[in-house]
């Protein structure tokens, strides 16, 4: 009779529970996300000038940004680095950890069950018992399953993949800055590679100026002073020679490191000397709000955002009661033989109630620092934009300046050149001081350099504004990687 009257109790009790949860089984506490809005400008406060538009710029040309400045030793080394680099591998690894953590919370809607065994041997007290050793073996299986029936788990899955989103973003922006960082390293090279190059040329100048000094000077036609004013302009621009080779050689070994590889291992790859890339003739910017949807660190705050307006859910949670349905069903006997007979089967099943009814107000506190948390991840998401606002800002001032300063400069170059070689031809006729010569040398050095230097800054600021502007993460092999977890 006890048999007869229990299994319809506890098919009640499982008909109850499921009933209770089809009915609450909507109820998720906690806010519901809405993503924050966006007041972008209408336009650049800076002026475009110097080639640059405000035209949308070609998704496939951001994309592939750097094949803008026709090298292919700049595109191999791009390739190298977002295959080898070790950040990009980490990012990586940080957005695996995240798929799996997903997981994890996934796996909360779903019941456990174990697998249990054991063989027990045990003698009671002769005094207080029979005195006798008894053997007790038992195998079954247990299983449990909480009912998320006000959305704790469901909050906690959500948070999760919103962090899993922002794990790829943040590959993204590492993506980003790693395809700057390695164009911005190989046109420092080059520029070093420039700048040495008119120095040695100068040196060389100035060396035929010092010979010819000193011809001079023993056909009795100039003083001593004359030749030891040539040595000492020559010496100069020799003593500027080892600190450019310094700095191209840490250059090269910047970019080796980019690539993951050591010191020295592409020099050789970069032995060959060529010119620093040009800039395209016309660069098309777009508006401020298509800027902002495309930086993958904008739209990773935003994910960031959007996770902990989950965990704000998963907090509230806790203030509600829990259900939970138990369950275990297995054999017990006095001796391994009879251990798989029916007569020795058991099992148990019922619902569990949990609810906290005083924690001195933790969990609410909790709570509290949810919302806390949510409201710095917001105004970290506004700062993020900001940042990106002045990022461009800057980045095209910056561009559309040095372009005017290296035109000021190639005309002041050319006007050095003609100066040296007027000097030089009234020297020789013995018309002008060798002082003459002297500045118009020393001009020529120092407007040379500061031409190649700005030729190198007008390439390195168009990188930096296809950086700002958020381009390059969308056409590589990595990021196609990720994309699946979406």
């Amino acid at each position: 009779m006890l048999k007869r009257r229990t299994k319809p109790l506890v098919l009640q009790i499982i008909a109850t529970v499921m009933a209770a949860l089809s009915i609450a089984g909507c109820a998720t506490v906690g806010p519901d996300y809405l993503p924050p809005e966006v007041s972008a400008p209408e336009h650049w406060n800076t002026d475009l000038q110097g080639r640059v538009t405000g035209g949308s710029m070609d998704p496939q040309t951001l994309a592939n940004w750097w094949t803008a400045l026709n090298d292919p030793t700049l595109t191999a080394l791009i390739e190298r680095a977002v295959k080898d680099n070790l950040d990009i591998k980490e990012a990586m690894e940080r957005v695996r950890e995240a798929r799996a953590r997903r997981g994890i919370s996934a796996a909360d809607r779903f019941p456990t069950i174990n697998a249990i065994g054991s063989a027990n041997s045990s003698r009671s007290s002769e005094d207080t018992g029979s005195g006798k050793s008894r053997e007790l073996y038992a195998a079954g299986f247990d299983a449990g399953w909480e009912l998320d029936l006000f959305g704790g788990v469901r909050r906690s899955i959500e948070s999760a993949q919103a962090d899993l989103e922002a794990s790829q973003e943040d590959f993204r922006d590492v993506l980003v800055s790693l395809l700057a960082e390695v164009a911005l390293n190989y046109v420092e090279m080059r520029t070093f590679q420039t700048r040495l190059a008119v120095a040695e040329a100068n040196l060389k100048a100035q060396t035929e100026t010092y010979e010819l000094t000193g011809f001079r000077f023993e056909a009795g036609l100039t003083t001593a002073l004359d030749m030891e004013q040539a040595k000492y302009n020559m010496e100069n621009t020799r003593s500027q020679i080892p600190t450019l080779r310094s700095r191209l050689e840490e250059a090269k070994n910047r970019l080796a490191v980019l690539l993951a590889t050591r010191p020295g291992a592409i020099h050789a790859d970069l032995s060959e000397i060529k010119p620093i890339p040009t800039t395209p003739l016309e660069i098309a910017v777009g508006v401020p709000a298509q800027v902002l949807r495309r930086r993958p660190d904008i739209r990773r705050a935003e994910r960031n955002v959007a996770a902990q307006s989950a965990r704000v859910g998963v907090a509230t949670a806790a203030l509600y009661p829990k259900f939970s349905l138990l369950g275990s069903i297995g054999l017990e006997a006095l001796s391994p033989g009879d251990l798989f007979s029916t007569a020795n089967r058991t099992y148990s099943i019922g619902p569990k109630f949990s609810w906290t009814i005083f924690d001195a107000g933790a969990i609410r506190q909790n709570i509290e620092v949810q919302n806390a948390l949510q409201e710095q991840s917001l105004i970290q998401y506004e700062s993020a934009i900001l940042a990106a606002l002045e990022d461009v800002e800057n980045a095209l001032k910056a561009y559309a300046e040095e372009q005017l300063r290296r035109q000021s400069l190639a005309e002041a170059t050319q006007a050095a050149q003609n100066a040296v070689d007027l000097a030089l031809t009234q020297y020789s006729s013995g018309l002008i001081d060798f002082r003459d010569v002297l500045e118009a040398q020393r001009s020529l050095l120092s407007f040379h350099d500061q031409l190649a230097d700005s030729e190198g800054t007008v390439t390195s600021n168009l990188i930096r504004l296809y950086k700002a502007l958020g381009g390059g993460w969308t056409s590589l092999t990595p990021g196609a990687k990720i994309s699946d977890a979406n």
